[in-house]
């Protein structure tokens, strides 16, 4: 079976986070799923570029995250999701997948 590069497992959970969080009104929902992706990825981006690329790049996830949410006032929340869900994805590509 095919892996799933950390990319897309990273921005996945950020617009699938949102995404349950909208649809079903659950915020913890929402959560879990951003939550069970970043384990993911990090998990990933450290098997591929070590310990201290998937901390700065955890770190860069969970900004992006906190960053979504001034983002949506000024430009909508699936906007401000889809960017920074790319934003994350290829960061990660660059440090992590790119190497894989």
């Amino acid at each position: 079976m095919a892996k799933v590069p950390a990319a897309v497992v990273a921005a996945s959970g950020l617009i699938g986070g949102y995404g349950v969080a909208r649809w079903t009104k659950k915020r913890q929902l929402g959560g879990i799923v951003l939550a069970a992706a970043g384990a993911t990825a990090a998990q990933q981006w450290r098997q591929a570029a070590g310990g201290k690329a998937a901390g700065a790049l955890t770190a860069v996830y969970v900004g992006a995250f906190a960053g979504s949410h001034p983002l949506a006032k000024k430009v909508g929340a699936w906007p401000a999701v889809f960017g920074v869900a790319g934003a994350v994805a290829l960061a990660s590509w660059a440090v992590a997948d790119r190497k894989a």
